[in-house]
């Protein structure tokens, strides 16, 4: 997904009116005079697969705000669920209509980067600022952010509340670049947490049923260019090579594309201005054109005359291609081929700014699932990540599963938060490494029935993985991607995976404490984690 791509739909009712009970206790502040009352239309997320219609979405434009909301929610035990820029696309905070008197809180307008100290290489921000913000008031600095999970439109408080992550084996999670957070919550009041008191981390990827995240102070490092280099391999090269890839490369993913013998390896490490590295070679030498003509040809072949397709550049072209017949096996498996060949002709360095080269086109709107795995350490690779490819990729082909490229794969290394999945029970050896493996199904049409088949079918490829692979790998979801079960059989399933990665009833009694009438939870929430543990 675009930069551009990513939005909020935050539609006003006609009719809106301000929202203002009465705070209890207080004579200084009433919940914010910024709620909008909306029953008549749907908050969505930016892929329209989840929404929800709560009784108002506040946008507070102080702490202050959100302190008086919270509580007055609190003394009357109403659902408030905070929503930053709904990207996630299981919709986190939108699992369910929110008839109850349920609202949502958002803090798109409490969104202010407080201080930068370039000397200690933090930066303090409100949790409504969206990253591309603070990207850009660190920039004058000569500081940037360590890692990006490929977009830039994530709120911070969405950011390490649902554990994102980049790539690099290296590199951990973005929760671990918190240093320091303050979250508004309905049974402790307002609580600052810092690293090393023991609380932080088990607030950090709190998936908003702690409380309301409302200021962050994260780590930075300086400012930086990175070389990316763009290569195809076989599956059989990067069998062989995956481990020097992680140790060499600072960032480095695997795109794979299922029927093709081809993995797209992009690595990007930190180079000077107009150095690209011995060896590193050069750009491309194919024009935009050519590259996306192997694309362009499947298009007209297939439908002539499509408006438009000159101009269209990549994601918009697989887009129309997947959308003339996106269940169909054989044609999925020609825009693979055809996508296959684009990134052959797209191989070569480039040199860019880290932001830049770190935020990257991630396709149109889509169902996705992601999870996470252990896969050793870097010193000590157990190369479980690429066998769960190789599984993966003999499950889609052997069940002719229409699946399009590509399936990213993604490394970190651990993280101490209590809900990350790149976290473990038991103590993790220094240089531990974990893999991230996303599979995907485009929406490429605003047809209904279309889109309900592909929906239809993308859980049937989700289920296959959870039920072949998840297991064997001891595989959980990304808090982002997972979905809300749909019976009692799944959920009892999904509880029982989580409660063997995570310490769930640990998570569960700070819940007692610090939201004990579970007001910011949602029914995906309380089927995964319930309140026993």
């Amino acid at each position: 997904m675009s930069t551009t791509e990513a939005r909020l739909l935050y539609a006003t009712h006609a009719g809106a009116r301000a929202a203002t009970p009465q705070t209890p206790g207080s004579t200084c502040h009433d919940e914010p005079a910024r709620a909008q009352e909306q029953q008549a239309e749907a908050v969505v997320n930016w892929s329209a697969t989840h929404s929800a219609r709560p009784t108002a979405v506040y946008t507070p434009e102080s702490v202050a705000d959100v302190e008086a909301l919270v509580a007055a929610h609190a003394a009357r035990k109403a659902r408030l669920r905070p929503c930053g820029s709904a990207l996630s696309p299981n919709g986190l905070a939108l699992s369910a209509v929110l008839s109850d008197g349920g609202a949502m809180v958002n803090l798109g307008l409490l969104d202010d980067v407080v201080a930068v100290d370039a000397e200690a290489r933090t930066v303090t921000v409100r949790c409504g600022a969206k990253v591309d913000q603070v990207l850009d008031a660190l920039a004058p600095h000569g500081l940037t952010l360590e890692n990006l999970a490929s977009i830039a439109s994530q709120q911070i408080g969405g950011f390490v509340g649902v554990g994102a992550h980049g790539t690099g084996a290296s590199l951990p999670p973005v929760d671990e670049h918190v240093l320091e957070l303050t979250v508004v919550t309905p049974g402790g009041g307002t609580v600052t947490l810092a690293r090393g008191d023991g609380l932080l981390e088990s607030f950090l990827v709190g998936l908003g049923a702690l409380g309301v995240a409302v200021e962050a102070k994260l780590r930075c490092v300086p400012k930086h260019l990175l070389r990316e280099r763009v290569q195809v391999m076989t599956r059989n090269e990067v069998a062989a090579k995956h481990a020097d890839l992680l140790r060499d490369n600072r960032h480095v993913r695997f795109m794979w594309i299922p029927f093709e013998d081809a993995v797209v390896v992009v690595s990007n490490n930190p180079t000077f201005d107009g150095v690209l590295g011995e060896g590193q070679g050069g750009p491309s030498p194919y024009t935009d054109d050519q590259k996306l003509a192997p694309l362009r040809a499947l298009l007209e072949a297939t439908r002539p005359g499509v408006p438009g397709a000159a101009s269209m550049h990549f994601a918009e072209l697989r887009d129309a291609l997947l959308a003339i017949a996106p269940l169909d096996v054989g044609h999925v498996r020609a825009v693979n081929k055809a996508e296959a060949e684009f990134w052959r002709r797209s191989q070569g360095t480039d040199v860019a700014d880290s932001s830049r080269k770190l935020n990257f086109e991630c396709g149109g709107q889509q169902w996705v699932n992601e999870c996470c795995f252990p896969a050793g350490s870097l010193s000590q690779p157990s190369g479980a990540d690429v066998r769960y490819m190789l599984d993966l990729l003999d499950l889609i082909e052997r069940e002719e599963i229409p699946a399009p490229a590509p399936i990213e794969q993604r490394w970190t290394s651990g993280s101490r938060s209590l809900l990350s999945p790149a976290s473990s029970k038991a103590p993790l050896p220094d240089d531990a490494i974990f893999s991230w493996v996303g599979v995907i199904m485009y929406l490429p049409t605003d047809e209904p029935t279309q889109r309900a088949a592909i929906t239809a079918a993308f859980d049937g490829y989700k289920k296959h993985c959870e039920r072949s692979l998840w297991p064997a790998y001891g595989a959980v979801e990304h808090w982002a991607k997972i979905e809300e079960p749909a019976d009692a059989d799944a959920a009892a399933t999904a509880v029982a995976r989580l409660a063997a990665k995570f310490d769930t009833a640990k998570f569960a009694a700070l819940r007692d404490v610090y939201d004990p009438d579970n007001i910011l939870s949602t029914p995906l929430l309380d089927a995964v984690l319930p309140r026993g543990g």
